[in-house]
């Protein structure tokens, strides 16, 4: 029932309940969603992973650089890391790393080898060279390395062992790199 028109009951407030009456709470922020979460941490953990991935790239490929960069830092260094590949591992490829690319004289050298393969063929036995200290004249750019070659073998249960005296021919040109070699007499 309404009141009459232009009666006080009209203008007069309509009184509510006090709950009615109050502004509305504001708004308490809901929490984020787990699907948000996981998604943030998600991209966190796919980043350090991504820089770690990179970052043991690099080293890889430093620790890669130094362990297949052949050492020409020094006359005697190459000459020995020359002999070891030519003489002793027989590998060419890895003795040509460290000879110079022109003019390389190291014919009597390749000679003592072919002998040295032929021998062990021939007798059946194996056949080692060592050397030992290397001594080095440096004049500028170009440096003479001596050392005494020691070529020894073990038949029916005999050692038997030849010194021999080298001397190298070096030279300085992005580090160094054998050039000749001849036997001394």
């Amino acid at each position: 029932m309404q009141p009459p028109a232009g009666s006080q009951v009209s203008r007069v407030p309509a009184q509510r309940t006090p709950s009615e009456q109050l502004p509305p709470a504001p708004a308490t922020p809901a929490p984020q969603p787990p699907r948000r979460r996981t998604r943030t941490v998600l991209t966190v953990v796919a980043g350090v992973l991504a820089l770690l991935c990179l970052g043991g790239i690099a080293t890889a490929v430093v620790w890669y650089n130094r362990a297949s960069t052949p050492d020409r830092s020094t006359p005697d260094v190459v000459v020995d890391n020359y002999l070891r590949a030519f003489l002793v591992d027989r590998n060419d490829v890895r003795a040509d790393l460290f000879t110079c690319e022109s003019e390389s004289q190291l014919e009597a050298l390749r000679a003592l080898r072919t002998d040295l393969v032929e021998r062990e063929q021939r007798f059946g036995t194996t056949i080692t060279v060592s050397w030992g200290p290397l001594t080095v004249q440096t004049q500028g750019e170009a440096a003479a390395v001596e050392v005494t070659l020691i070529i020894s073998a073990r038949m029916d249960g005999i050692s038997q062992s030849d010194r021999q005296s080298w001397r190298f021919d070096t030279r300085s040109s992005d580090g160094w790199h054998v050039c000749g070699g001849t036997r001394a007499s």
